[in-house]
């Protein structure tokens, strides 16, 4: 049997349609507050028997910070996905970050350990990874550099991956992920997909930044061939496509028939930028739209290789415009 963490999440209810439609048996782990209804709705997305799918999930209360709740949810358990995570730019997430990403996947290792699990595949992220200020072109060899660049949630990331490797010395059979900006269908409020609604409205805006882009299915693809496989104690970045954000979001424009963006946004406008949106989010006890990570973050420049998961897996990514177009049609149904 197969467990999940974060289920209910973009990859993990994702994650969860591709264990199921190939005849597996899921436990998911989630909440007592979380919605399981968004899950219902990602799988209608793909399929016309979503609750009949939502119905084969062995849904578990628990919190990957209470070490009790994960033994008993790894009952009989061989495989572990770890999806679940907290995803923020706001500084003032910072500690209930650290204390989920980190503390939280040191129990999960801890209660795999304990109850013999097989394998363990961690969803981590690009942020993760080393920035080196002397190379554009990040791979999986990218070490790790202390650097004002590194936001509190790239700094979780590094550290719950920290606590996948100590696992992996003490026996635990692992593997990682590094997935690029994800791209899919779900909330479309939260996270990265919050840019199809932000796009659909038009940005005169851009900013001189390029990072990677991939679809959510090819990441949950890749989690689930590796765990079919023999690998273990390997990293692998999940990228589909380097793209500038500006090129991005005109992709996204286009198919929303608005216009390229026009203005650039250099660092100077940036850095304004944001101390006017923290002002105007406190005055509205609203989360800024754009905070001092993402201002700054939004005119670095990366590039990010697939390279090793294309061999390992012969691997095949899908067409970022493909993705781009498919997840707009998507959005424009709902009537959004």
């Amino acid at each position: 049997m197969i467990l999940v963490t974060g289920g209910t999440g973009l990859v993990g209810s994702h994650l969860l349609y591709d264990l199921l439609k190939t005849g597996n048996r899921v436990r998911a782990l989630k909440r007592a507050s979380s919605d399981v209804l968004s899950v219902a709705k990602t799988i209608s997305y793909y399929s016309d028997h979503a609750q009949d799918l939502l119905n084969q999930i062995e849904w578990v209360d628990g919190d990957i910070l209470d070490m009790a709740s994960l033994e008993d949810a790894l009952e009989g358990i061989k495989q572990v996905y770890h999806c679940a995570a907290i995803v923020s730019f706001n500084p003032l997430h910072k500690e209930e970050m650290l204390m989920i990403n980190v503390e939280g996947t040191a129990n999960l290792v801890n209660a795999c350990l304990v109850k013999g699990v097989e394998k363990l595949c961690h969803v981590s992220s690009i942020a993760s990874l080393g920035r080196n200020s002397t190379a554009s072109l990040v791979t999986e060899e990218t070490h790790w550099k202390t650097s004002p660049q590194n936001s509190w949630y790239a700094i979780s990331k590094y550290g719950a991956e920290r606590e996948v490797w100590r696992g992996a010395e003490e026996g635990l059979q692992v593997v990682v992920v590094n997935p690029s900006v994800i791209i899919g269908p779900g909330n479309w409020d939260k996270g990265s997909i919050a840019m199809i609604r932000m796009a659909a409205k038009g940005l005169l805006y851009y900013s001189g930044g390029r990072t990677g882009y991939v679809d959510v299915r090819d990441v949950t693809r890749a989690m689930k061939q590796l765990m079919e496989s023999k690998i273990k104690g390997e990293r692998y970045i999940v990228n589909g496509a380097n793209l500038t954000y500006r090129a991005f979001f005109d992709r996204l424009h286009k198919q929303f028939g608005k216009p390229d963006s026009k203005i650039p946004i250099g660092k100077v406008m940036g850095e304004l930028g944001w101390r006017i949106e923290k002002l105007r989010s406190a005055f509205r006890r609203k989360e800024p739209v754009i905070t001092k990570e993402t201002a700054r973050a939004a005119n670095y420049s990366y590039e990010f290789s697939s390279d090793k998961i294309q061999q390992a897996l012969d691997f095949h990514f899908t067409p970022i415009d493909s993705t781009i177009k498919e997840v707009c049609e998507m959005y424009k149904k709902e009537g959004l």
